[in-house]
């Protein structure tokens, strides 16, 4: 009888032995889907000076986080509630010189889709505004675009992928798709001034992983 009984509890033993490992070893997967954003003023333009054709500047950025999906208020700028700003072809992250967060990026070769796993062996760079360096390179052909010097046109490069440590340390992909309001790039038959006053929309799509892990 005291074996029957020893026996029954060692079967109820091992049987919550395994369904306490079999939850423990169990990986929530989060579905990562590509969201797209269409024109996002930079924040940098007031208007058209009627006189010289070109514009003026208010200086300001815009603020942005990849976990709302949003923009943030400047007011917020010096806060952990932004993963990246905008102001004309430059890009922030919330990290280094530019923010108070865990921010950082650098520029990837290759296809959006095809980007599935970053690579431990990644490095990610922070603002330093100190020597004018960013995480995002800036100026034309060293980052995410290029600029043409006969029809004044930013063209966003194909295959550079923006991977984005957000303020909390999370990560995120996001692709450049055009700079101009509308989302198309306009004629090169266009005024100068028509397209300084439409240029700094961004329309871009970015993937942001929630649970923390370095996969889309």
């Amino acid at each position: 009888m005291r074996n029957f009984f020893n026996q029954i509890v060692l079967v109820v033993v091992l049987s919550v032995g395994l369904f306490a490992c079999s939850k423990s070893d169990t990986t929530t997967v989060v579905p990562v889907t590509a969201i797209t954003v269409r024109n996002l003023s930079a924040d940098t333009v007031l208007g058209i000076n009627s006189t010289t054709g070109m514009p003026y500047s208010a200086g300001k950025y815009t603020f942005y986080s990849l976990e709302k999906n949003g923009i943030v208020p400047n007011t917020d700028s010096a806060s952990t509630k932004w993963d990246i700003a905008f102001a004309a072809t430059k890009i922030l992250t919330n990290g280094g010189t530019s923010g108070v967060g865990l921010g950082g990026a650098f520029v990837f070769t290759g296809l959006f889709d095809d980007l599935k796993t970053i690579s431990t062996d990644s490095v990610f760079k922070t603002d330093n505004s100190a020597t004018a360096t960013y995480a995002i390179t800036t100026g034309s052909g060293k980052g995410w675009y290029v600029y043409d010097q006969l029809t004044s046109l930013i063209t966003p490069l194909a295959g550079r992928i923006l991977v984005i440590r957000t303020a909390s340390g999370k990560y995120a992909k996001l692709e450049v798709m055009n700079y101009y309001k509308g989302g198309v790039t306009l004629l090169t038959s266009a005024s100068d001034a028509d397209k300084l006053s439409k240029q700094r929309y961004y329309t871009f799509h970015f993937s942001y992983q929630p649970n923390g892990t370095k996969t889309f």
